[in-house]
């Protein structure tokens, strides 16, 4: 089938093309190879608010939850063997791409996030998914906040591939960045002939959620109404700088010439929220070479349609710089934004997990 012409000039401006779903209806519906074979699709994210849907809108997992009940499984077995069991069908319906791109071709599932300020739970989650999941182009999910650091770091030195996600300040992004190359340059300090180059991750720098959350203090500041909706891009252009000067420092040259891979960033949240915006707004304005943007269906289709590459993203540093000074001058309080979005974000996910969780209980009631 003929791929789309919008987003295979994405793809070729050095985009790539990831959905932000996933379920066992896609998958057994050909829906998800389609999307691959048709919309440029590369890779697949998932997290507990879109298994929470998948599951409470399907019979697909009736047999699988009925299976589990007559075991007497506990309900926190049975939502991972569920949840693993998507990740891996979908990891193997990729495996072609993993092959011929390295770094694209992948799925991942996250970690609890009740365990989000647990560094050691969160690793040792980690490792269990690890080995539950067993595909070599899975992504584990590992929140960015404060406890989780130095779980990217333990686990990057075990040779299991992450995917950071919840990033919304420069300064984190830094930390996880050094979280990555120490993660790198512990596994060749414990074993200086260790393979870097199997190990892959991206930095899910989180965007809409920025600007939702900045206009609305904007509005109260009664600032300039040309601010608004512009900090979310902004914010992820200056990530983008900060990943240009991270990685081609000597740090990671010395990393890259023992065949490490680069972790790329990764634009996440990229559905507009606020529907006077235009809908492909967070695909138009972030295109960089070696960047991930996962998008939920919808917004992919709309780019699909009449998406059109806007500024490339290393030309956009001195307007993006004045845009969040411009902020700040307003009255906005940039780090206490950061920390409201990462609390709201840990908050959001465990909710859903608790959602995920009491779905999953019942139906192993229903079925027992």
């Amino acid at each position: 089938m003929a791929q789309n012409e919008k987003l295979a000039e994405l793809s070729a401006a050095g985009v790539s093309v990831w959905l932000d779903d996933l379920s066992r209806d896609r998958i057994r519906s050909g829906n998800l190879q389609s999307l691959v074979d048709e919309y440029s699709v590369v890779g697949v994210t998932t997290n507990p608010t879109i298994f929470a849907a998948a599951i409470s809108g399907s019979d697909s997992y009736d047999d699988q939850v009925h299976a589990l009940a007559i075991r007497q499984v506990s309900v926190e077995e049975a939502l991972r063997t569920i949840t693993a069991a998507d990740v891996r069908d979908a990891c193997d319906l990729l495996r072609p791409v993993a092959d011929r791109q390295p770094g694209d071709g992948r799925v991942s599932l996250e970690v609890a996030p009740g365990l989000a300020h647990d560094t050691d739970a969160t690793a040792a989650e980690a490792a269990h998914l690890w080995w539950l999941v067993d595909r070599p182009n899975l992504f584990i999910k590992i929140p960015a906040t404060e406890a989780g650091l130095p779980a990217i770091t333990t686990s990057i030195a075990k040779g299991i591939s992450v995917n950071v996600t919840l990033i919304f300040s420069l300064e984190r992004y830094r930390a996880v960045m050094d979280a990555y190359l120490s993660g790198l340059e512990q596994r060749i300090a414990e074993n200086p002939d260790a393979e870097l180059g199997q190990i892959a991750s991206v930095a899910s720098f989180f965007v809409s959620r920025v600007d939702t959350e900045i206009d609305k203090r904007l509005d109260k500041a009664g600032a300039d109404p040309a601010l608004k909706s512009k900090a979310g891009v902004a914010n992820a252009q200056l990530a983008y700088q900060a990943y240009e000067e991270v990685f081609s420092s000597d740090r990671w040259r010395a990393l890259e010439a023992k065949g490490a891979r680069p972790q790329r960033p990764l634009w996440a949240s990229t559905g507009v929220k606020n529907p006077e915006l235009p809908d492909t707004l967070y695909v138009a304005e972030l295109v960089a070479p070696g960047t991930v943007n996962t998008m939920p269906e919808k917004t992919m289709k709309a780019f699909a349609d009449h998406g059109a590459l806007g500024t490339p993203v290393q030309k956009a540093y001195d307007d993006a710089t004045a845009t969040m000074q411009a902020i700040a001058d307003a009255g906005v309080d940039l780090d206490d934004v950061f920390r409201v979005l990462e609390d709201e974000g840990v908050q959001k996910f465990t909710d859903s997990w608790d959602e995920l969780t009491d779905s999953v209980r019942k139906e192993l009631e229903d079925k027992a």
